[in-house]
């Protein structure tokens, strides 16, 4: 999926203000397009658990992220209602990647698939989300 370098930047500009995801986990928005995102973590000591693997947390944030990217950037204002994550490998290089795309666009939900890798191409999880648009109603008057 390509983007322009505008709608990059815009994308990077709102989804900046969360601050958790942008700041505080390192979370770099890559690509946008319609219904689609790539996001990646750079993977510090910060995301690593006792053992020396990433945390589910961090790989989860990464996922949630992702998809609201995905199914907010320039459509309906969508929420997170349900989610399945499924850990499939140990991350064995240094950024985690992960990919979101529409499965089903209904007129009030929606279903996204997410799955993260690492850039060695190691699959380290596949993500499901089914979101709900929040459409206002129009003022009855």
């Amino acid at each position: 999926m390509s983007c322009t370098a505008e709608d990059l930047e815009k994308a990077r500009e709102f989804f900046g203000s969360d601050t958790y995801a942008s700041k505080t986990t390192g979370i770099q928005i890559d690509e946008i397009g319609d219904h689609y995102a790539k996001c990646s973590l750079k993977i510090t000591d910060a995301h690593k658990n006792a053992y020396g693997g990433v945390m589910g947390g961090a790989i989860f944030t990464l996922a949630d992220y992702t998809f609201a990217v995905a199914s907010n950037y320039n459509t309906v204002h969508t929420v997170s209602v349900s989610s399945q994550i499924n850990f499939t490998g140990m991350a064995k290089g240094n950024t985690l990647i992960a990919e979101s795309t529409l499965i089903k666009d209904g007129r009030t939900t929606c279903l996204y698939s997410i799955d993260i890798s690492d850039e060695l191409g190691t699959k380290v999880s596949f993500v499901t989300v089914t979101g709900m648009k929040m459409i206002q109603e129009k003022n009855k008057g």
